[in-house]
C-alpha cells in the first residue's frame, strides 16, 4: 500500500472536502482526487462519495479511516518521541497553533517555557480559526494548537484536549467613564456602554448568559473578534470591556484603565490539543507543566 495515498485519504476524511484538504496539502484538488482514486483501486474498494459540495465516507471508508487513525497517530507519536533524542544542536522545529481568539499576552506565557526546553528550540507559530487549525493539526502540519476551548466530539479529528487551567474575568473601563458609573459592581454595568467579545466567541456565549442571570442590559456599543482592538476602544473611553483576571495589572498599565469589578462566575478556559493522549513532545510537556504550576494555579 502506498502510505502517501493514505495519508491523502486521511486529510480529506479530516476536512470534509476535496477542495479543502487540497489546500492544506498545499496540492491540487485534481492531483489529491487522482491519488486517492489510485488507493481505492488497490484496496478494491470506493472509500468516498459524493455529497453536496462535500464527501462523505463509505462504509469501507469508515473502516479504512479507523485504521488510518492509529497509523497515523503512532507516527505522531513516533515522531515526538525521536525529537526527544535528536542530537545536540540539531534545531527542533515546534509548530503551534494558536486559535486566534486567545489573547496575545496569554499566548506568550503559555508558549514562553517551550523555548526554555533548550536553545535548539525553533517556535513556529500560526495564527487561525480554530477549527482550520485542527485540520492542519490533523495531517500533523502542527504539533499543537492552544484555544480557549476544547476540540468538540463532534470533530471527525484524532486528537485528545489537555486542559491548562482558567481565570476569572475582570472588568475595566477608563478612568472617567468608572467616575460616571453610579451604582456598585455590577449594578454599574446595567445601560452602561460596553464592549464585547464577538458573538463566536466561545468566551461571548458565556457573558451574554452571565448578563441574562444578572438581569443586567448594557448598552453594547461595539463587538470585536480581536482582543487588543477592544481593549485600544477601551482605553479611550468608549465602553467597559473584560480581559483575563491574570493579565489585570498588565492591562491597566498598557490601556490606562483601571477595574470596575470581577466576576468568579465568569471564567476563560485554556486548552492545548494534540494528537498524543499522553504527553510526550517535550514542548507540549514544558506548556502545561508550566501553565498548571505558574500561569493558573490556584
Amino acid at each position: 500500500m502506498n502510505y502517501k495515498h493514505l495519508h491523502y485519504f486521511w486529510a480529506v476524511a479530516k476536512a470534509g472536502g476535496i477542495v479543502r484538504a487540497a489546500k492544506q496539502l498545499h496540492i491540487s484538488p485534481q492531483t489529491l482526487s487522482g491519488q486517492i482514486k489510485l488507493l481505492e483501486g488497490r484496496l478494491g474498494s470506493a472509500l468516498l462519495r459524493k455529497q453536496g459540495r462535500g464527501v462523505e465516507l463509505t462504509d469501507e471508508g469508515r473502516v479504512a479511516l479507523g485504521y488510518a487513525d492509529q497509523i497515523f497517530a503512532l507516527g505522531a507519536e513516533l515522531s515526538a518521541q525521536l525529537g526527544q533524542t535528536r542530537e545536540a544542536g540539531q534545531a527542533l522545529d515546534f509548530r503551534v497553533g494558536l486559535a486566534d481568539s486567545v489573547h496575545k499576552a496569554i499566548a506568550y506565557r503559555l508558549l514562553e517555557p517551550a523555548l526554555a526546553v533548550g536553545p535548539q528550540v525553533r517556535l513556529i507559530c500560526h495564527e487561525g480559526k480554530f477549527q482550520d487549525l485542527l485540520g492542519q493539526l490533523a495531517v500533523q502540519r502542527l504539533d499543537l494548537v492552544l484555544a480557549d476551548e476544547p476540540m468538540g466530539r463532534q470533530v471527525s479529528v484524532k486528537a485528545f484536549n489537555h486542559p491548562l487551567g482558567a481565570t476569572a474575568m475582570s472588568f475595566f473601563a477608563a478612568p472617567a467613564l468608572k467616575r460616571s458609573l453610579a451604582k456598585r459592581f455590577p449594578q454599574c454595568l446595567n445601560g452602561a456602554p460596553m464592549l464585547l467579545q464577538g458573538r463566536a466567541s466561545a468566551l461571548r456565549q458565556r457573558v451574554d448568559a452571565w448578563l441574562a442571570t444578572q438581569q443586567l442590559l448594557p448598552q453594547v456599543v461595539g463587538e470585536f473578534d480581536d482582543a487588543a482592538l477592544m481593549k485600544a476602544f477601551g482605553g479611550e473611553g468608549r465602553g467597559v470591556f473584560m480581559a483575563p483576571t491574570v493579565l489585570e495589572a498588565e492591562t491597566s498599565a498598557q490601556y490606562g484603565v483601571v477595574v470596575v469589578g470581577r466576576s468568579s462566575e465568569l471564567v476563560e478556559e485554556f486548552y492545548a490539543v494534540s494528537v498524543e493522549r499522553r504527553i510526550t513532545h517535550p514542548c507540549v510537556a514544558a506548556i502545561t507543566q508550566a501553565a498548571r504550576d505558574r500561569l493558573f494555579h490556584a
